[in-house]
């Protein structure tokens, strides 16, 4: 039965608006968070499963908007980890308890956003790329994008450091995220999640999908690189508080 509960929906509209913004404006800010604020009002795997095809749609959007931009070194090495961490994460779908995940992704978030911030790598010289460091982020994104679409984080770790033109940066989260939302569909639906009720309440959601997304597209086109990579450290930042906080509980 489609969810009718008006609390569920004052949360869910603006959850779907942001994640739009997310996808396409500032990757990170929001995504990471639509799983745990909804779950304020249905259980984790519902938000997840609700989350997935709309998800799945802002994924087509951000792909028009970034057609071909992506960064191509690191597109193997991210697919390559993402690959396993999908894999990993369908198999131990159901045993991991979801307040240890938010626990462990919010304290690397935080970790690192505060290093960023106010730590000795605030003035160090951008990284290289590497295939040891990307598999291993591009994994745990994997892992926690597949248990709670809480993906961000670990692939921000990897990718920020790298310090990339602003718009390739968002290109190549924004197509690593659709390769790994689709990966998810056929295992979501053999593990019972996209049943008629979590299907139909995610279809009445997605007329707001196109608002978030061009909402993004026009916000992160009037950022330059230095407040982009600033709002992006923050967001982490909040991101990972709310998942500690939410792990703890």
């Amino acid at each position: 039965m489609i969810i009718t509960d008006p609390t569920f929906y004052l949360i869910a509209i603006p959850v779907v608006l942001l994640s739009g913004i997310s996808k396409t404006g500032i990757p990170g800010l929001f995504g990471g968070m639509a799983v745990p604020l909804l779950s304020l009002v249905i259980s984790p795997l519902q938000a997840a499963a609700i989350m997935l095809p709309v998800l799945c749609c802002i994924d087509l959007f951000g792909l028009r908007a970034f057609r071909g931009v992506y960064d191509r070194p690191n597109m193997p090495i991210l697919l390559t980890g993402l690959g396993l961490g999908i894999v990993a994460g369908a198999l131990i779908f159901g045993l991991v308890r979801q307040d240890l995940l938010r626990l462990i992704i919010g304290a690397i978030a935080v970790s690192f956003s505060l290093n960023n911030l106010f730590g000795w790598a605030k003035n160090r010289p951008p990284t290289r790329t590497s295939w040891p460091r990307g598999v291993f982020w591009s994994t745990v994104s994997g892992i926690t994008s597949f248990l709670a679409h809480a993906g961000a984080a670990p692939i921000m770790v990897y990718m920020l450091p790298l310090r990339l033109d602003t718009r390739i940066y968002v290109g190549t989260t924004v197509w690593f995220f659709f390769a790994s939302n689709y990966a998810k569909i056929i295992p979501y639906a053999l593990l019972g999640q996209l049943d008629a009720a979590n299907l139909y309440t995610a279809l009445l959601l997605l007329p707001l999908v196109p608002i978030g997304v061009k909402l993004g597209v026009l916000i992160q086109g009037k950022l330059n690189a230095r407040v982009f990579y600033q709002i992006s450290y923050w967001a982490l930042l909040g991101i990972g508080i709310k998942l500690v906080y939410d792990g703890l509980l």
